[in-house]
């Protein structure tokens, strides 16, 4: 998708890291592609602690826009 002139895009884990994540902070001091990465990251990805509704709503305060082309 092409950028919207005078924005930016979501980066990977910024709500995470905003919200000082526990797990995401256990992450981040494990060597990238490392066993306890990996197995860290699984729980961020089926076990996550916030809700989207948490997230949706951290996006909003953050000023993030939720776009969709139209098809």
């Amino acid at each position: 998708m092409k950028p919207i002139k005078d924005h930016r895009d979501y980066k990977r884990r910024e709500f995470c890291k905003d919200v000082s994540c526990d797990i995401q902070l256990d992450l981040d001091a494990q060597e990238q592609s490392s066993q306890e990465y990996e197995r860290i990251r699984q729980i961020c990805k089926e076990k996550c602690k916030y809700t989207t509704y948490q997230f949706h709503h951290w996006l909003i305060e953050k000023g993030f826009l939720i776009i969709k082309p139209e098809a």
